[in-house]
């Protein structure tokens, strides 16, 4: 079984999976959420029928003293959402504080073009708020 992993933002949704064996994470794409949780539902519903799913995590975004930032509280009533409609699949979050910082160096680091970074920034995000969450899942074994 597989984890999805979730960077989910006011325009964009960043999405990242794991492989079969939960060792590695990586990105599988960007949805444009177009202000509506519907378009971001329908996608997961495909990406569930091709993959093997038994957790979903989704990046909180916190204030940087660790606070719920408006924004997180907006993530939280999605993480709502997630458990009523995927009420057979673990729904967790972690804190993704940082998360979008280091996917722009990661980008830079890799002299992607300005263009091409709006597009991509959000999946690598999902990718860093997924290993995080399975570094967490290491260290507490």
């Amino acid at each position: 079984m597989r984890i999805l992993g979730i960077d989910y933002g006011e325009a964009r949704v960043g999405i990242a999976i794991t492989d079969e064996l939960n060792i590695t994470a990586q990105g599988l794409e960007t949805i444009q959420r177009n202000g509506s949780d519907k378009i971001i539902l329908r996608k997961l519903d495909q990406i569930l029928e091709k993959y093997k799913v038994d957790t979903i995590v989704v990046g909180m975004p916190l204030n940087m003293n660790g606070t719920i930032s408006q924004r997180a509280k907006i993530t939280e009533q999605f993480i709502h959402k997630l458990k009523c409609k995927y009420n057979k699949i673990k729904i967790a979050w972690i804190d993704e504080r940082l998360t979008t910082v280091e996917a722009h160096k990661t980008m830079n680091f890799l002299e992607i073009n300005k263009h091409k970074k709006r597009n991509i920034v959000d999946t690598i995000s999902a990718v860093y708020i997924l290993e995080n969450y399975l570094n967490k899942l290491k260290n507490s074994l």
